[in-house]
């Protein structure tokens, strides 16, 4: 179905985390979430509407030293101001279209001012999601329907002439309906294991250390960040290890989040981890190794030595649109799934896994991504990938539904019993067993059946960028 976009709108709202987040380069204590929404027309003159919502992260998209966390954001809105004029200027075009289409012009308007394919691909991320959020709602269909009956119109394009002969619709065809999916928990690099590392406690009856995560949500996933320092990092995994040991099983992926300048750096970490009894099992869980040399040359050389020991993926050297075929020549066999990088992206790369064969996978990875329609837009994507288990952060780190109108907290709640319970808090993110529950995503429009309320927010700021 074509349809053209017809009226858009963008908004803020201010955040605070819990408890402090820790991951490369940054330490998070609050944040701003972008929430765009938007009126599509379709060629029968029928309108329907779309929302969409991502935390404007900063220090992750862009991770210039020289840039302060402001100018993160203004980076951001400034994506989201360029691809908003651009889509606000097409015609008639699916949901696929709009993003092909336009694609190579709007990259390179965004290179004009300084922003790289990174920071460019949260600007169409936020609109397309919410335009195929409101083009689903105008069907009826949910987004596993709308997918599987390729409402979308994802075909070959010139964009990706790698799969220029790709059959997108068979392989859309196949998307599995919302049930489960095993939450994988992070541990920042100043999460306390236990509770002699605390110095503070937010005592809010939810949980706090690794071990009372551990006996709380049960997860048989974990994804540990390290930092670089070899030596800091064996102790601090020791430490990790003693406490998810007291599993029966468990599977573990490493971040390195581009701590490191070279592969050499990594398997250094990998040698001192095998020469440390302690670490026996942990290192026998990992399930892959997440983007640890730095993206300004993490591209320019083969990883195969590094790979041999286990399967590496790339996070954020995944800019430009052909990434993964690149890094797949130097030995890469993973790529991560991000909402924010954008659904499109994260179907394309699908279909080259499903191409390239036994081997090529993909991952689901959080950005701290927020309750309500944030954290539900993305379970969504990660149903429809076909994947078992995505990294949830932002449940543990972000304090629920925490400034936020208290009726649509609980609007969520009633409309998604599955996946959120009631706490004295407020509503949080239901988690039995390591899993989540979100069946009741199966709901017209992407991925939920509720929107969030955006006169509690500000309209949003223009983009102070270029600098």
């Amino acid at each position: 179905m074509k349809f053209r976009f017809f009226a858009t709108e963008r908004f803020e709202w201010r955040f605070t985390l819990r408890m402090p987040f820790r991951f490369g380069v940054i330490t998070v204590r609050d944040g701003i979430q972008a929430v765009v929404r938007l009126r599509i027309r379709n060629a029968a003159g029928q309108e329907g509407f779309g929302m969409a919502g991502e935390t404007l992260a900063a220090k992750w998209f862009d991770k210039d030293a020289a840039l302060t966390d402001a100018d993160n954001q203004h980076q951001l809105r400034r994506a989201l101001e360029i691809a908003e004029a651009q889509s606000l200027a097409a015609g008639f075009n699916t949901a696929f279209g709009h993003y092909a289409e336009g694609y190579n012009e709007y990259i390179a308007a965004c290179a004009t001012e300084g922003l790289n394919p990174l920071v460019a691909s949260f600007g169409r991320a936020l609109w397309d999601r919410a335009a195929f959020d409101a083009l689903l709602r105008l069907a009826g269909l949910s987004f596993d329907a709308g997918v599987r009956a390729n409402l979308c119109g994802m075909a070959p394009h010139a964009v990706i002439p790698d799969l220029a002969d790709f059959d997108f619709a068979a392989m859309l065809s196949h998307v599995p309906k919302p049930s489960r999916l095993h939450a994988r928990h992070t541990v920042g690099l100043v999460d306390p294991i236990t509770s002699a590392d605390q110095t503070d406690t937010v005592n809010d009856g939810l949980p706090e250390t690794l071990e009372q995560v551990l006996a709380t949500y049960r997860h048989l996933y974990w994804k540990l960040k390290v930092s670089g320092n070899v030596r800091d990092d064996i102790a601090r995994l020791c430490r990790i290890a003693s406490v998810l040991d007291r599993l029966h099983g468990y599977h573990v992926t490493l971040d390195g989040n581009e701590q490191y300048e070279d592969a050499g750096g990594v398997l250094e970490l990998w040698r001192a981890m095998e020469a440390e009894p302690r670490l026996a099992r942990l290192r026998a869980s990992i399930l892959f190794i997440e983007q640890p040399i730095k993206r300004s040359h993490a591209l320019q050389a083969s990883i195969a030595y590094l790979a041999a020991a286990r399967p590496v993926i790339i996070d954020e050297s995944d800019g430009a649109l052909d990434a993964f075929l690149t890094a797949k020549s130097l030995g890469y066999t993973g790529v991560s799934s991000k909402a924010c990088k954008g659904i499109w992206r994260s179907l394309i790369n699908l279909a080259r896994c499903r191409r390239w064969g036994q081997g090529y996978f993909m991952s689901a990875e959080d950005l701290t991504t927020l309750v309500g329609l944030c954290v539900q837009q993305d379970l969504a994507l990660v149903s429809a990938l076909g994947l078992s288990h995505v990294e949830r952060n932002g449940h543990h780190f972000i304090d629920g539904f925490a400034g936020r109108p208290v009726a649509e907290a609980q609007a969520y709640r009633a409309a998604h019993p599955d996946l959120y319970e009631d706490t004295p808090f407020g509503p949080r993110l239901r988690i039995n067993e390591g899993l989540l529950d979100i069946g009741s995503l199966a709901t017209p429009g992407m991925g939920s059946a509720v929107w969030p309320d955006t006169a509690a927010m500000q309209p949003m700021e223009k983009a102070a960028w270029p600098k």
